[in-house]
């Protein structure tokens, strides 16, 4: 048996290897995972411990026996309860439906963990291998039970909501860890739990964690920044190049040396798509820059802004706000020849969240436009990725949300009282 942990801690430890080694995201999930593998290595190596010292109680102090014990009790707690942390925020940021269940899992993470370390532990003698009994034994049991119900009920009351690969991945994974508990319990020497949580882990790493799934995802993320660059639509370029032109004759070389220094500015900021991420303030200044030549070339159309200053710092994906923005220029405002006003604000609408509106006075979406754009955003993971079309632009730009912030971030449009419309792009603070 004492075999079967080492060769255990050896497979987790080249997960973690291989983890770590590679270019992965850092978000919370990840975060997470990284821990529990960190976790797990600790666990496995007092489970390895555990099981040499409860088989020579006479020549181990009682001491030594008890605190191996104990922390190898607590650390499977803790494992379990990061499993149903990874789980519920996947689910989380599958969903945007918030975490209800994370105050009941920390009450008893914590009442879990001091029934480990404070009450007494027994060892029953077994001709087959001895092993621990007490409240801290009967606590390990409940918290796995505890925490698989609750991964359990989350599963069940979003499936239909969740991506098909990963609500089977987080569904066998809670077969294995709960058919290994069960055959623990009947068969107390066999002493087999590491082996529930090592497949458990190697069933996330192997699906969800691979890095080979995380740098296409990065592909991915490149591939559509480099769309997004292309929709710098042609027509706009050589209209106002016209417009310099034109302005050259009729004025001295201050108007036109401005158009000149904005336009570079727009071209010399669109073109950074190796920083998947900017501060809000780089990308409002990318927009003032595209704004600034639009509303030279249309001067009965008007930019605000209404923004909060503590924002600025705040990094969002690069690029998303111009093709917005770009969208409301041609097809809200163009059938009012270009006459009306564009309000860009940002504000926080939570402790993590913040949300950035384009509102225009545009003439508003056509009969049946409002029911594409939804289905078209909610829909974004099914669309081939294109070079051409009307809503290829906001199509990029949800894509991108959703990859880089998260499935519970995104855009999405309203329609205003006074006419016009307004697009919501909700992002986390980061």
């Amino acid at each position: 048996m004492l075999r079967m942990e080492i060769a255990l801690f050896f497979v987790v430890a080249f997960v973690a290897y291989m983890y770590y080694s590679a270019g992965r995201k850092n978000g919370l999930i990840h975060r997470i995972f990284g821990l529990l593998l960190l976790t797990m290595l600790v666990h496995l190596c007092m489970d390895a411990a555990t099981i040499y010292t409860v088989n020579h109680l006479t020549e181990i102090p009682t001491f030594v026996n008890d605190l191996l014990h104990r922390l190898f009790i607590g650390t499977m707690i803790l494992a379990v309860y990061l499993f149903y942390q990874y789980i519920a925020v996947l689910v989380e940021t599958e969903t945007g439906k918030p975490r209800r269940l994370d105050l009941a899992a920390k009450i008893y993470l914590v009442l879990a963990e001091i029934m480990a370390m404070a009450f007494p532990i027994y060892y029953q003698e077994h001709p087959a291998g001895n092993y621990s009994t007490g409240v801290p034994a009967s606590a390990c049991y409940a918290s796995v039970v505890f925490y698989i119900l609750l991964c359990a009920m989350m599963l069940v009351g979003n499936w239909p909501r969740l991506e098909s690969l990963k609500k089977k991945v987080i569904a066998a994974a809670l077969v294995i860890e709960g058919v290994v508990c069960a055959l623990q319990a009947l068969q107390p020497t066999w002493l087999i739990s590491g082996m529930g949580f090592t497949l458990m882990t190697l069933a996330f790493y192997l699906t969800l964690e691979n890095p080979a799934i995380l740098r296409a995802e990065l592909t991915e993320q490149k591939m559509s920044m480099l769309y997004l660059k292309s929709q710098v639509n042609p027509h706009f370029l050589y209209n106002t190049l016209d417009t310099i032109r034109i302005q050259a004759q009729l004025n001295g070389d201050k108007e036109v040396a401005t158009l000149l220094m904005r336009l570079a500015d727009f071209f010399r900021l669109s073109v950074k798509v190796d920083r998947s991420m900017v501060t809000l303030d780089d990308e409002l200044e990318l927009l003032e820059a595209y704004m600034d030549l639009i509303c030279y070339r249309y001067p009965k159309l008007q930019c605000v802004y209404d923004l909060d200053p503590n924002l600025g710092g705040v990094r969002v994906p690069n690029f998303i706000l111009q093709p917005v923005v770009e969208n409301s220029v041609l097809h809200g405002l163009k059938n009012k020849g270009y006459q009306g006003e564009i309000c860009i604000s940002a504000k926080k609408t939570g402790e993590e969240t913040l949300e950035i509106a384009v509102r225009d006075t545009g003439s508003g979406f056509s009969e049946g436009k409002k029911e594409y754009v939804d289905k078209l955003l909610q829909n974004y993971e099914k669309q081939p990725a294109k070079l051409e079309g009307n809503s290829i632009g906001i199509l990029n730009v949800q894509k991108r949300i959703k990859l880089l912030c998260g499935r519970a971030y995104g855009l999405s449009y309203t329609e205003n009282e006074k006419g016009g419309v307004t697009a919501h792009l909700k992002l986390p603070l980061l």
